[in-house]
């Protein structure tokens, strides 16, 4: 597999959680904790039976344990400190702390072997940066003192995703399966989170349960075995880059529903984050020239 084809895989991702709010916004009312259990679920299922119809059992039980904890850290440990940063502050604030996950991934990028980190990839991160910002602060109000608590809590998502996305590099020789184990886990460490902290209410009626299994099969599924790909055998500055992409997917997929009324906001956006891919792009390629 070539390192271009790597990185339109792991963009597969971006566009996947292009669809994670629609999904979302259908499955209410049902919990955060709670809606991760069974997407976590039905993602750690599929992937274990792709894996047993293709014959890499074998292939998972030489993994390292240790793996397996990075792995599920890295995903149960990205929603969860999402979920309780939520809880302690305003969304759009909170949500555009955690969103400096792309933008630390191009500068962490940095420290990989064979990877060189070029001004155009920083530039091109803070103009995304800048486009996600125009969406996700919408009606926001400034950030407030007594919310302290969930911002931290953002940032250490922010770091969380990041650190995993960059070290799982590190990890190339890893099978993508792995990601199977990694999906399962967080599913039984969401149980008991849920448990403690809310009331249980599944999915209501057809479109709640169809919402919670697209979530499953896409957004918290298929994206992260498509992410793992591109981000150990990919252009991972590029993809950090264009991760900024999501929130605009996002809102793009909400007004096309009806969810959402199209903006001035929402055109900027797009040309800065598309702006911000294409410097960084430009920066790859300058790079491998």
């Amino acid at each position: 597999m070539t390192r271009g084809t790597a990185t339109w895989i792991g963009f597969g991702a971006v566009v996947l959680w292009g669809t994670l709010a629609l999904f979302t916004v259908g499955s209410a009312p049902t919990p955060p904790f709670l809606l991760n259990a069974i997407c976590f679920l039905i993602g750690g299922t599929l992937g274990m039976i792709w894996t047993a119809a293709t014959g890499g059992l074998s292939q998972l039980r030489a993994v390292p344990l240790r793996v397996y904890a990075f792995g599920t850290l890295g995903l149960f440990g990205y929603h969860a400190l999402y979920f309780s940063a939520l809880r302690l502050a305003p969304a759009a604030e909170a949500s555009l702390i955690a969103y400096l996950w792309p933008l630390l991934i191009v500068l962490l990028s940095g420290l990989l072997p064979g990877e060189k980190l070029r001004a155009g990839h920083v530039v091109g991160a803070v103009v995304g940066f800048a486009g996600a910002a125009l969406i996700v602060t919408g009606g926001a109000n400034g950030f407030e003192v007594d919310a302290l608590p969930g911002y931290a809590l953002a940032l250490a998502c922010a770091l969380t995703w990041s650190s995993y996305s960059v070290v799982s590099r590190r990890f190339g020789t890893v099978p993508t399966a792995s990601v199977a184990v990694f999906c399962l886990a967080s599913a039984a460490l969401s149980v008991p989170l849920h448990l403690m902290t809310e009331q249980t209410i599944w999915p209501q009626g057809l479109l709640g349960w169809a919402s919670a299994v697209a979530l499953g099969l896409g957004p918290v599924g298929l994206a992260f075995y498509v992410w793992d790909i591109g981000v150990k055998r990919g252009d991972i500055q590029i993809l950090g880059t264009a991760s900024y992409a999501a929130p605009l997917l996002s809102t793009v997929v909400l007004v096309v529903a009806g969810v959402a009324a199209p903006s001035v906001s929402l055109a900027g956006a797009a040309i800065l984050i598309t702006a911000g891919a294409l410097l960084a792009a430009r920066a790859s390629f300058r790079s491998r020239g």
